[in-house]
């Protein structure tokens, strides 16, 4: 369907995995409207309301090109006969449990999701010699770090919740299969993707959830914690032109000054954010204002796992691509908005 950059594959069929997921839903139908043939799989999950997921599933199944497989990541079998039959030239790992502070009460599921889950992945990129592996890390794993901006040259080797070192090994087991069998793989830190179609779980979502049905909001850190909000079709973007751009190995990459980034193996590690922090107080100002509502907030004090600020160094990402994340909050959130008071009063559904 298209070819890479230096033109030696045609790229068939393309795996997505947390097809029903937020940035899941959009980057498949992005691909699904470029015209390539994709697999995609989702266990549904009620980690958060499973008609969103549905109705995100619904529209990607009037696609002709589309097979979905009701599936979870924990079947090692399941998995092994769907690379087995699908066959896919690309895989686009994006499932796994989301959601920093869930992790603290629900530990045994990120170990089986994102930890056994992505091994099962992994084995049958393995076995299949797949082109290009993409998969999703999280700015958490940069944990308490304090230098910002956030760079994919830092390390990372001290996260501040368990969901945040499930990624930091996602990225370690990931470069371990690129080392050993040679397997091209770009991982990807998001930074607090937002936008329509999104999680409710997150706050911007339960934020403009809360208001619009004049409860209260729970404000940790008096609203100065910051984050790097990232428009979802920003993300989108980025990963459509990485699709196509493969990592080789870095014949300049020092084993006495290793660079976390990149390797002696065929792997690269990119941070997708809008590299502009944001106060979570604007944050709520900006929904007040597209929702015409006041807030009624309650603050708190942040809870240990969470940071103080997320502020993503792009530069790799540009110069790989192109293309840096660029849509401003007031932009992409009076989007999400117009989104979300459709869904709530039921047009989709």
């Amino acid at each position: 369907m298209a070819k890479s950059e230096n033109g030696t594959f045609v790229m068939k069929k393309i795996l997505v995995t947390g097809s029903a997921g937020f940035i899941g839903f959009h980057f498949t139908k992005a691909l699904l409207e470029a015209g390539y043939k994709v697999v995609s799989l989702d266990n549904l999950n009620d980690y958060y309301e499973v008609e969103l997921k549905k109705a995100r599933l619904a529209q990607l199944c009037r696609y002709p090109h589309h097979h979905f497989y009701h599936l979870s990541l924990e079947d090692r079998q399941g998995i092994e006969q769907l690379f087995f039959k699908e066959q896919p030239e690309v895989v686009v790992h994006l499932a796994a449990q989301a959601g920093v502070r869930y992790s603290i009460d629900h530990p045994y599921v990120y170990g089986a999701s994102n930890l056994i889950g992505f091994l099962h992945i992994l084995e049958g990129c393995r076995h299949l010699q797949v082109r290009h592996l993409i998969f999703a890390s999280s700015s958490s794993v940069y944990g308490l770090n304090k230098k910002i901006p956030f760079s994919p040259h830092h390390t990372t080797d001290h996260p501040q919740s368990l969901y945040g070192a499930t990624k930091k090994a996602n990225e370690l087991m990931a470069h371990s299969y690129s080392y050993l069998y040679g397997i091209p793989t770009t991982g990807l830190r998001f930074f607090t993707v937002y936008g329509p179609w999104g999680r409710p779980d997150m706050a911007y979502f339960k934020f403009a959830r809360c208001i619009l049905q004049g409860k209260p909001i729970t404000v940790y850190g008096k609203g100065t914690l910051k984050r790097d909000f990232t428009y979802i079709d920003d993300v989108v973007e980025s990963m459509k032109r990485l699709l196509l751009h493969i990592p080789k190995e870095n014949p300049h990459w020092d084993r006495e000054n290793p660079d976390p980034a990149t390797s002696s193996a065929p792997y690269q590690i990119y941070n997708v954010g809008n590299h502009t922090p944001v106060e979570v107080n604007r944050l709520v100002e900006l929904l007040e204002k597209y929702l015409g509502k006041k807030a009624i907030i309650q603050y708190a004090p942040p809870p240990k796992a969470d940071v103080e600020i997320t502020y993503a160094d792009i530069q790799d990402l540009h110069q790989a691509v192109g293309f840096s994340p660029k849509t401003p909050l007031e932009e992409g959130l009076r989007k999400f908005v117009d989104w979300f008071l459709k869904w709530e009063q039921g047009s989709f559904k």
